[in-house]
């Protein structure tokens, strides 16, 4: 098939030539971004548009793959953001090529870059990271003037691009080919559900957190989107029945004076609208006199990557807190009337079966059932191409070999009740989530197998009738955090 492809590559090239521009000839497919709607594609969008370009759009997230659509295309653009997009956009390539085999493939985004080598062997022919927009342009452009895609920030075969870090020319995102906000992820709130927009007001990140995809591609690097961009997206978000805003950032204070500033601009423009957004505990702490006035501008939650509650574990990713600053970060926020959603990585080589079993004790003791989604429970270290923790010796007595087709490194506990473990809470939270069955029961189910593998006491059963009146924190129909 892969001989076949790269034949096709070069028959792509003139049967491109001054046929991109017409309408379908680029179709841009967005595999799963946490429940959103795809800025992954919006924002290309944007700027092919600009560029006097027509492409069609698919989120098979919430649609089907269109065999018409990819049957009209000369270039197919996936993007691949994050590691299930990635999983789920190889099978997508397998069909494309099945039912077009001369048109250009190019993945893009985070995840791209990172198994870059992988993609362009299976049937992939360019791969585009960093801030792909602007090479992304730039390889449609010679396609479209019958050159062959040559382009020195485009990986391809035989030759191998970094990421793109240089300021682009920012658009506003365009989503007027995309689904419409209904069939997205909902902010549930005191009983009601109200659709939500997805924005970004940067993108990279300053941080080194080892077990982190972001810093391999953006080595530290962010990147401030212009206010006006930012607010001209929400004012469409707006238009199209968003009551609530989602900041996508990687760590929204990352820039702190810039995510005053849009937030302070959004609420005077529409004073009812709620937001939420992601930052590290370390900036909750460095910043927390912002977060009463986040409030009042309207935000219901953060999500943080508290990841783990054992100083060992924190020490080994390098997350840049430690177990008494999340307690910290935790009065800030309670404080504030913010509420703190934490996401977790509750499997690594570094967890004990005590430190696992005392998560569920301390989001018992601190009321924060309702603010973990069970899944969290269940997430593993991913350790991809290109990882920092590749670097480091502490990872490497439970290396495994490179899974290429997983997009990731295998590796063992030291202790193999907690891998053991790991496969029994996710088939637990896994049947849970089909039967949308209450959280509160799951974290007692989760908590009870924990706790009987490590043979301590039985955590104490939560009164039932506090599940019928309990008041539920805001959050995000989309439980999904990888």
């Amino acid at each position: 098939m892969h001989s076949n492809a790269s034949l096709a590559t070069v028959e792509a090239a003139g049967q491109c030539a001054g046929r991109l521009r017409q309408p379908g000839a680029i179709l841009l497919i967005a595999c799963y971004e946490l429940g959103h709607q795809p800025l992954g594609i919006a924002s290309p969008l944007g700027f092919l548009e600009q560029a006097g370009y027509a492409p069609a759009a698919l989120d098979i997230a919430v649609e089907r793959l269109s065999a018409a659509k990819v049957a009209q295309a000369r270039f197919i653009g996936l993007a691949v953001p994050m590691h299930t997009a990635l999983r789920l956009g190889v099978r997508v390539v397998e069909r494309i090529r099945a039912l077009n085999p001369t048109c250009h493939i190019c993945c893009y985004g985070l995840y791209a870059t990172l198994n870059a080598e992988y993609l362009l062997a299976h049937g992939v022919d360019s791969v585009v990271g960093g801030e792909y927009e602007a090479p992304l342009v730039a390889l449609i452009t010679s396609l479209d003037e019958g050159r062959d895609g040559a382009v020195v920030d485009v990986s391809r075969r035989g030759h191998s691009a970094d990421p793109f870090l240089k300021r682009v020319d920012f658009r506003v995102p365009n989503r007027s080919a995309l689904p419409p906000l209904e069939r997205y992820a909902h902010l549930e709130r005191d009983g009601t559900r109200s659709r939500v927009g997805y924005v970004e007001a940067s993108r990279g990140c300053k941080h080194h957190c080892l077990h982190c995809p972001i810093p391999p591609v953006y080595g530290g690097r962010f990147f401030a989107v212009p206010q006006e961009v930012v607010l001209e997206d929400i004012r469409r978000l707006v238009q199209a029945g968003a009551e609530h805003i989602t900041f996508g950032d990687p760590d929204f204070l990352n820039g702190p004076t810039h995510a005053l500033r849009v937030t302070r601009a959004m609420h005077a423009e529409f004073p009812t609208l709620t937001f939420d957004f992601t930052t590290k505990i370390e900036h909750i702490l460095k910043h927390r006199e912002l977060f009463s006035e986040f409030a009042r501008l309207g935000c219901l939650f953060a999500v943080s990557a508290v990841e783990s509650l054992s100083d060992t574990v924190l020490a080994n990713l390098e997350k840049g807190h430690s177990r008494a600053d999340v307690f910290e970060a935790l009065a800030i926020m309670r404080q504030a009337g913010v509420a703190l959603r934490p996401s977790l990585v509750s499997f690594t080589p570094w967890t004990t079966l005590d430190d696992y079993v005392d998560v569920f004790e301390v989001v018992e003791r601190e009321g924060l059932i309702d603010h973990v989604d069970p899944v969290q429970y269940a997430v593993r270290l991913l350790i991809p191409p290109g990882s920092l923790l590749l670097k480091r010796p502490s990872v490497q007595p439970f290396l495994g070999p490179l899974d290429q087709a997983a997009f990731s490194y295998r590796w063992t506990h030291p202790d193999p009740r907690m891998d053991a473990l790991h496969r029994d809470v996710t088939q637990l939270v896994e049947a849970a989530a089909k039967t949308d069955e209450d959280p509160v029961l799951t974290f007692e189910r989760l908590w009870a197998l924990a706790s009987a593998v490590r043979n301590g006491r039985e955590p104490v059963a939560v009164d039932s009738h506090i599940l019928a009146k309990r008041s539920r924190p805001p959050r995000l129909t989309e439980p999904w955090f990888c």
